[in-house]
């Protein structure tokens, strides 16, 4: 376990202290993508059910008065399932704009050798190459990763909203 928290520390540092930040940004960015996974698996069935359950319960389906309810609780419920789905979004723009400052960063201190140095030498700028490449790929595979969720979680929350739409459709069919 000691040795995995140092090639971290390791890699970490090749990396700079970008790659710190993006790390964070990364870890938080997939906490709220869990928390939302979390919520359409276990917590939006039970909202979906008391939701046809209260509607079920409405003797009246087909006046103004119930088609406005009906639009509030499928808005209500449409708004639960996109919780934080902007601040996700926003947190995976950001991971290749840290990665871009993480190479400005990284060549900054390449051109800060050279001028050390007054040479083009290789060794002397490969730490600086690290620098500026390891931030730039850990920011495209962190919004890479964070693309695919979000696509799957937005489409995921359009597909229960239109299901519970139909499931409250059914039940004005019945009722008028």
């Amino acid at each position: 376990m000691l040795e995995f928290f140092e090639a971290i520390r390791d890699f970490t540092e090749t990396g700079g202290t970008v790659l710190l930040v993006i790390g964070v940004l990364i870890f938080v960015m997939w906490l709220m993508i869990l928390e939302r996974i979390m919520y359409l698996l276990i917590w939006h069935k039970q909202a979906k059910k008391d939701a046809v359950a209260r509607w079920n319960q409405r003797t009246d389906h087909s006046s103004w008065n119930a088609h406005q309810i009906r639009q509030a609780t499928v808005s209500r419920i449409s708004m639960a399932l996109s919780s934080n789905l902007p601040v996700i979004q926003a947190l995976v723009a950001l991971c290749p704009l840290l990665g871009l400052m993480g190479t400005v960063t990284g060549m900054i201190e390449v051109f800060d050798v050279m001028s050390m140095t007054g040479s083009g030498s290789a060794r002397s700028m490969a730490s600086g190459v690290s620098k500026a490449t390891i931030p730039t790929m850990a920011g495209m595979v962190g919004a890479l990763s964070g693309v695919f969720a979000t696509t799957w979680l937005t489409r995921t929350a359009k597909k229960e909203r239109a299901h519970l739409e139909d499931a409250l459709d059914i039940h004005v069919t019945k009722g008028e």
